[in-house]
């Protein structure tokens, strides 16, 4: 249904009852006392009519409705906006770094060379992102699966429709996360869908038939980066001095899940009062991420507070960052950061995340190898189900989640 400005007063009254947003209890209590199934119980339908993002912003409004507008202490800087807006590939001091997987692959013996488990350790550790060049995920498909995309997005809306999500799985077409009634909405609209194990598959009626390839270049793709997942799982497990399969046994093996979300940010009038996605930490193991090719919006929160702009160094890279479960099994040698996305007032943005998660069901908590004495577990054991309650529930709230487990641990404890 096409978005009219005669919707604005509606849309400022919804505002006004999102101002009395209902405060959650504490992330380990919610976890704890939901199942995949509490989690279904609490999450059958949004609780506000869902308002398509694109529709907003091509409804003429000049100023955006107040349930976009963030606090002022969580809106970007104006030389966020100014940066991200310059030409791309600006050189910066402070880039993510940048890992050569060429070598690696090219090897084809499986060994992992010393030098790239150092970069690796060194990324976790300092940023929690990295960049992946010579990945072994052919261009010509990164591009195929990015157009079909924005092929998808930019079809009217009545043409979407019939996709839309609701949070009992997330599958499909949707405009918000979290289903708290009353809570912040983003300034994007987006597509989730299941790709793997093949049990988890989205079924045929989650899928856009239009364009046609969506379907089939997207499973590719899915394919080839989940097959780039499990050689980082075996660099990341070799940087901490652990056995190369560990973390892929600890999370499930051959039964880790991976899921696709394109991400759409259309042009906002105002994109100093609010975000395309607000801060968070992702609650998987790892996200790969493939940005927009013409225009910036990725921000990582660096040690000292900052927000940097995420600048890919070629088309054809990949951004990594470290999920909230490497962060629990590394027992926080590794963190996940918070990062998020700003808008552009000229430029829409497409994205693509690919996040690869833990088997549901397994309980994970810190390697016993990563546990000392003087280094006690941190986590209590969670399954994935469990964990993702929150973020389901709440929407992106930075890292109020995972913080909110430390201490819940016995100390000496791990996962074996």
């Amino acid at each position: 249904r096409a978005f009219h400005t005669s919707t604005s007063s509606k849309l400022e009254h919804d505002t006004r009852s999102r101002l009395n947003c209902l405060r959650s209890s504490t992330p380990y209590q919610v976890a704890r006392s939901g199942s995949a199934s509490a989690m279904a119980d609490c999450m059958q339908e949004w609780p506000e009519p869902i308002v398509r993002v694109q529709a907003v912003a091509e409804s003429g409004l000049a100023a955006i409705p107040g349930c976009y507008v963030k606090p002022p202490r969580d809106r970007p800087a104006q030389q966020h906006l100014a940066a991200a807006a310059n030409a791309l590939r600006e050189p910066s001091d402070d880039s993510i770094p940048v890992i050569d997987l060429g070598e690696l692959l090219a090897a084809g013996d499986g060994r992992i060379d010393g030098l790239i488990t150092e970069a690796v350790a060194a990324a976790c550790r300092d940023w929690g992102f990295f960049q992946v060049v010579n990945h072994g995920v052919a261009p010509e498909l990164m591009r195929a699966v990015r157009e079909a995309w924005r092929g998808f997005f930019r079809l009217p809306i009545s043409a979407k429709q019939q996709y839309a999500n609701q949070p009992r799985t997330y599958e499909g077409y949707g405009s918000r996360v979290g289903v708290q009634k009353g809570g912040p909405l983003d300034w994007g609209d987006y597509y989730f869908l299941h790709l793997a194990p093949e049990a988890a598959k989205s079924p045929d009626k989650y899928w856009p038939t239009n364009p046609a390839i969506c379907k089939e270049v997207s499973e590719e793709y899915g394919r080839e980066v989940t097959r780039l997942c499990e050689v980082l799982m075996k660099v990341l497990s070799a940087s901490l001095g652990l056995e190369e399969a560990r973390f892929q046994e600890a999370f499930g093996g051959a039964e880790c899940g991976a899921c696709l979300r394109a991400n759409y940010y259309p042009r906002c009038p105002q994109p100093d009062l609010t975000l395309g996605l607000s801060a968070h930490s992702d609650p998987g193991v790892l996200t790969v991420l493939l940005a927009d090719e013409h225009v910036r919006g990725l921000q990582v929160r660096r040690a000292d507070g900052e927000w940097v702009t995420v600048q890919p160094v070629r088309d054809d890279a990949f951004i990594v960052n470290v999920g909230d479960q490497i962060q629990i099994l590394s027992n926080s040698v590794y963190k996940s950061v918070e990062h998020r996305v700003i808008v552009n007032a000229k430029e829409e943005r497409i994205s693509l995340a690919l996040f690869y998660n833990p088997k549901g069901d397994v309980p994970i908590a810190p390697a016993a190898e990563l546990v000392r004495p003087d280094r006690p577990s941190l986590y209590p054991p969670m399954t994935f189900d469990e964990y993702r309650v929150y973020i389901r529930k709440n929407g992106p709230r930075g890292k109020a989640q995972l913080e909110g487990f430390k201490g819940q641990a016995v100390p000496g404890t791990g996962n074996k």
